[in-house]
This record gives structure tokens, sequence and C-alpha cells, in this order.
């Protein structure tokens, strides 16, 4: 479904029926009104989320949009939600993953947890460097890890527009079936950030739960991005009317 120039994944998660063996470079994104914000003004990231495979709507923000401009409901889905998708699929088939991003500490409590919960996973992990660019021997290193593993699935955790535009400029040199960049849900998993209760985020008020833990990182896409997003979303409407 087209929304504001972004195709966006108007099904439920369990709609995906994804056959990750047979699939190759697959990516799964996520969009939510502080990306399309920042998309506005890097055009890069705009062409790595608009070149996603799958461009999930991890925003109340874009399910309401859909709602006001489309006159259509959808589901929001979560990278949280994605990760358990594919999480439930590899251990159902016995398929490897990996995780790319954060620190060692989270990646450990990543690889007790996964332990437990999907005992039928191999996974592979790889902390990079914590900086705003990673240079060539950085991206040889990180790329050398993945590839020596040799995944079924890629999760990329770490901050958005990051995140994104990695995966897409360096695709075609890592091998993988399905990747999907989650940023936060590396912290979520790994117990580090607590998700809200289920009846917060169908309220609609994720926002103000994870604002509420992390203030000093989540104002500026509250207080600044989402009143941008929703005057472009006003402007969307009307112009199209």
């Amino acid at each position: 479904m087209k929304l504001m120039g972004y195709e966006v994944y108007d099904k439920t998660i369990d709609k995906l029926n994804l056959n990750v063996k047979k699939l190759n470079r697959f990516i799964i994104n996520t969009i939510n009104p502080h990306s399309y914000v920042v998309a506005k003004k890097d055009n890069f990231f705009q062409e790595a989320l608009k070149k996603s495979d799958i461009l999930v709507p991890d925003g109340s923000g874009i399910v309401l949009a859909t709602k006001f401009i489309k006159g259509k409901k959808i589901q929001k889905i979560a990278g949280a939600d994605v990760h358990k998708y594919l999480l439930d699929k590899a251990n159902q088939e016995g398929l490897k993953v990996f995780y790319m991003g954060s620190s060692q500490k989270t990646l450990d409590k990543i690889k007790e947890k996964l332990k437990k919960e999907y005992p039928n996973i191999k996974a592979g992990f790889y902390s990079p460097p914590f900086k705003l660019e990673f240079d060539e021997k950085d991206n040889q290193n990180i790329i050398k890890a993945i590839n020596s593993f040799n995944p079924d699935i890629l999760f990329i955790g770490m901050t958005a527009p990051k995140q994104e535009k990695w995966l897409y400029s360096n695709k075609e040199k890592i091998n993988f079936k399905v990747a999907s960049c989650i940023g936060a849900v590396f912290d979520f998993y790994a117990g580090n950030v607590k998700r809200p209760p289920e009846y917060i985020i169908n309220m609609h008020l994720e926002w103000l739960f994870r604002f509420l833990q992390e203030p000093k990182r989540l104002w500026r896409r509250n207080f600044i991005s989402t009143p941008l997003f929703l005057w472009d979303m006003m402007n969307y409407k009307f112009k199209k009317s």
C-alpha cells in the first residue's frame, strides 16, 4: 500500500509467510514518523527505505496516517514483532541467525536468552566499534564476521539511519537470506530496556512509555519529528483531496 511516497506493508505479521531458505538478500525495514522525517533530508536513507523488500509500519503515527489519509486500518508491526517472527521461524527450521550491532555485553545477554528460548537456532554475534561512521577496515571486519558465519537471518542493531544505510551500502558484499534492521530491539530482547504492556501498545502510547524511560535519546523524535510528520500528513491529505 502506497503511503506518502512509501510502499508500506499492510498485512499482519503472520501473513508474511517467508520461505527463508529460498530467499537471497531479502531486506525487511521499518518506518515510523521519525524515520520518515529524517529521510526527507537524507536522500540515501530514503532510498534505502524505499528499496526495502518489505517496509513495515513500526509506529502508531504510520497506522494513524493510513487511517486518516487512506481510510484503511492496518496493524502496527514493531521491529520486536519482526524479530520474534523470524526467531520462531528460525527455531522451527533450524536456521542460522547473526546479530550485528550493540555492545558485547548486550550480545552476551541475547546469546544466553536464545539458548533458553530458541534451542534449535545456531547464533553468531559481532559487536562493531562505537563510532558515527565505520572506516574501510571496520567494514571489512564486519563483513568478514558475517560471511564467515554465513547466516540465514541477519539482524542489524544500530541507530537509524546508520543501520539501514550500512546494510543498503554493503548488501551485495554480505551473505544472508533475510536481513532486518531492528535497532532498539537488541536492548529490548536483552532486557536492557523494557517494552510496555500490551494494553499501552494498543492505546498507541508506546511512544510515551519509551520516552519516559529514555528522555534524552527520544525527545527529538517525539517533540520535533512527530509534529513535522503530522504537518506533512495534513498537507498530503488535503493536497490529494
